[in-house]
């Protein structure tokens, strides 16, 4: 998936290509572990819901779904993942949030720090740069394939903060605390979504020039390509009219 710029942020991702889909699975799956030791039961765990929304998006067998629950919360053996937040700057000014999930948190500093410093970029301290994001439900849905009214209708009244309708989808932002009984309330009127993830977006967006908009984006790319890391969030902000094929 690539950078959404429609969001206040930009969440830069790999698509789901078959030569990248082991690679996928395993961030997956670690989200799940980590998600299933707040609870098993998926109808009650938020956050475990929205890691299964995600492995079932990108076609993960049930097995393996049931499998990584199974290891969160106990009923089964495996590695113990912690999650760890680090702070940086790209090149430019940009600020990241890089979300992992580590067995080994020296492993994951050290390659975290390396990825940054051979892009030019750097690390920051814990609050330097999480200061300008806020934690939001962000949840995606194709125009076409919904009540756009009856949408929007049914978004405001669970709370959203946002209703963002385009040519072609409609994102809604909403609180973390409700984003649980949105994704209910969707379900129960059997309302398609595309993606729905808990995100970090930042009002203090930077803006850059062609080169070094795609210099940001190759350095995403790699701290993506870090099998500890799960999620790059950045207040890059791309104009639509940009080509950066």
């Amino acid at each position: 998936m690539s950078g959404h710029s429609k969001w206040s942020t930009i969440k830069h991702k790999k698509g789901a290509a078959d030569a990248k889909r082991g690679k996928i699975f395993t961030k997956i799956i670690k989200e799940i572990v980590i998600a299933a030791k707040d609870g098993a039961d998926v109808e009650s765990n938020a956050k475990l819901r929205t890691a299964v929304l995600k492995a079932r998006a990108a076609n993960m067998p049930k097995d393996n779904i049931e499998k990584a629950i199974k290891k969160g919360s106990g009923e089964a053996g495996g590695a113990d993942y912690v999650e760890l937040v680090y702070e940086g700057y790209a090149s430019g000014g940009v600020g990241l949030i890089i979300e992992t999930l580590s067995d080994n948190k020296n492993r994951t500093a050290a390659n975290v720090k390396s990825i940054l410093t051979k892009a030019g970029g750097q690390m920051a301290t814990t609050g330097a740069v999480s200061y300008q994001f806020k934690r939001m439900g962000v949840v995606l849905f194709a125009k076409d394939k919904v009540d756009a009214d009856m949408l929007e209708e049914l978004a405001i009244e669970m709370g959203a903060e946002d209703v963002q309708v385009e040519s072609e989808s409609i994102e809604v932002l909403i609180e973390p605390s409700g984003f649980g009984a949105f994704l209910d309330a969707l379900e129960a009127r059997a309302i398609p979504t595309l993606n729905a993830e808990i995100s970090m977006i930042s009002d203090q967006k930077v803006m850059l020039d062609k080169e070094k908009t795609l210099k940001v984006l190759q350095l995403i790319d790699k701290l993506e390509d870090d099998d500890d890391v799960q999620t790059v969030f950045s207040n890059l902000a791309i104009d639509p009219s940009m080509d950066l094929g």
